[in-house]
């Protein structure tokens, strides 16, 4: 299936929530509560989500970039600044992370990377993935466990699990964490 990956445009916030929530639902049923995935909320708080980050007034603090296929989107990714230094970040749209103090040597940290269940083994994560990290820094993440196929493709792309695992705040999954450093 032919796509193409591009920067958004704010006009793209709507699909790119539409893609969030619809991923979400396909990937983390059973794993996520059904009360957040059902919460007839979820797609307007991640337009607002995305309205916000696309009107960043500094545009190089997140890198996103959106995956295009039949005049749809059918993938979105985001990098962006490392994770604070007290070990949190949290903000009114249910992103919620923490670390550890060895994980601050992150200098650039991937949040998003989701496809539709019918692009997988498309290349269209790997494009997305591309578009968003640079290969040059020391990048990390946090990795739904279980879900085999995501760490298994960030593992192809020189990310290795650090030890570090939590159980996110906001969703209640457990997660860990996985680094590529700057070069791998």
């Amino acid at each position: 299936m032919a796509h193409t990956v591009r920067p958004p445009v704010p006009a793209d916030a709507a699909a790119m929530a539409r893609v969030h929530v619809d991923t979400w639902s396909e990937t983390y049923r059973g794993i996520m509560p059904d009360e957040l995935l059902d919460d007839p909320d979820l797609i307007d708080r991640r337009q607002r989500m995305w309205t916000q980050i696309l009107a960043e007034a500094a545009p190089t603090k997140f890198t996103c970039a959106v995956a295009e296929s039949d005049g749809r989107l059918v993938g979105i990714a985001m990098s962006g600044p490392p994770e604070n230094d007290d070990g949190n970040s949290n903000d009114d749209n249910g992103i919620e992370h923490s670390q550890s103090r060895a994980a601050r040597s992150e200098e650039r940290h991937l949040y998003v990377l989701y496809a539709y269940r019918a692009m997988h083994g498309t290349g269209v994560g790997q494009d997305l993935l591309d578009a968003v990290i640079d290969p040059s820094v020391t990048t990390a993440l946090w990795v739904a466990d279980p879900n085999p196929r995501a760490q298994a493709f960030y593992s192809k792309n020189g990310f290795n699990a650090d030890g570090t695992i939590k159980t996110d705040e906001y969703d209640g999954v457990r997660e860990v964490r996985m680094v590529r450093q700057a070069g791998a």
